[in-house]
């Protein structure tokens, strides 16, 4: 079997050493770009397996999320009784949570994976291994991180953290799970801040 490459396109830079040091540690090629220009080129390029991008820097409506798209389309599985090869390419796009409300609806529409940040570390490195199998790179999902010391039963209900001990973007299983009166309170808080950014930003152009 070739060798496994994921892109990460991300410009945060603790999201990009969070990414990149639990992908490196199942000795998988990984390689970071911060910017649709540079995804675009390495997406041409056709070394990858799987594409793993921030839906902060992709643009619904620019040519990153078109080809991320019809990727998918064109590697989608098989219909039941066909013969056809596995899919060759994936992508995973990562919401913030603070966005998820606007951005969610619009992959689900289009039957794009992804995951919320922040959320465990075991369930995120099962969703790529899963995308990684669908794209044929690799024989079987990962279940557990042996790397990382993590052996537990996976939860689905572990998304949200207060407290982490792993970067910001994984949260522990442990941890205080939000409610969704608390989600509620958070997204209207990180709403109030963009709109202060904003307002600020205006002000700063008229002077």
């Amino acid at each position: 079997m070739s060798e496994v490459g994921i892109l990460i396109v991300d410009d945060d830079a603790t999201n990009q050493r969070a990414l990149k040091s639990v992908l490196d540690s199942e000795g998988w090629r990984v390689r970071i770009v911060q910017g649709e220009a540079h995804a675009l080129a390495e997406l041409a390029s056709g070394n990858w397996n799987l594409a793993i991008v921030n839906t902060a820097l992709a643009d619904f409506h620019g040519p990153l999320f078109a080809i991320l798209k019809e990727l998918s389309e064109t590697n989608a599985p098989p219909q039941e009784g066909a013969e056809s090869p596995p899919r060759s390419f994936r992508s995973l796009f990562l919401i913030p949570v603070g966005t998820a409300r606007q951005i969610q609806p619009l992959l689900e529409h289009e039957g794009l994976p992804y995951s919320l940040i922040p959320y465990h570390l075991n369930d995120f490195l099962e969703k790529v291994s899963e995308l990684l199998v669908e794209a044929g790179a690799i024989a079987e999902p990962i279940r557990s991180i042996g790397g990382f010391g993590v052996r537990k039963p996976i939860r689905r209900d572990s998304r949200f953290s207060r407290n982490t001990r792993h970067p910001r973007m994984f949260a522990s299983r442990e941890d205080y799970q939000m409610t969704e009166e608390e989600m509620a309170e958070f997204e209207r808080q990180e709403e109030e801040e963009r709109k202060k950014r904003e307002k600020a930003l205006k002000d700063h152009e008229r002077l």
